[in-house]
């Protein structure tokens, strides 16, 4: 993965996305249950996310849609930078041939001038 992206998907405090999925399928012990709960309680993206997993009915397949949206993410951002640097390439392209051009106009005026 690029370092220039990564930082988007670091780890937080957050319970894991397996932890979620165990939550919300009822499959956590009560201490679990309740540590979930109370960090929804301060954390509301969890909550969302929490509340969007048990509108699906196939949870099977979430970890895939995960991956596939994360990648889609992560290609996105790097056409985007790819698109960036292009342009950035061009204007230097264009900025090196206006210091050429510019040189050599001095240099014949140089010369001109220093002929008479």
């Amino acid at each position: 993965m690029n370092d220039h992206f990564a930082d988007i998907f670091t780890e937080t405090a957050c319970p894991s996305q397996d932890k979620l999925m165990a939550y919300v399928k009822g499959e956590l012990g009560a201490s679990e249950r309740h540590e979930v709960e109370m960090h929804m309680q301060d954390c509301e993206m969890c909550a969302e996310a929490v509340e969007g997993l048990s509108a699906i009915s196939r949870k099977d397949q979430i970890p895939g849609w995960l991956r596939q949206a994360k990648w889609n993410v992560l290609h996105t951002l790097r056409r985007k930078n790819r698109r960036k640097k292009k342009e950035n390439y061009y204007l230097y392209i264009v900025i090196v041939s206006l210091v050429i051009l510019f040189m050599a106009i001095a240099l014949w005026w140089i010369y001109h001038f220093a002929r008479q």
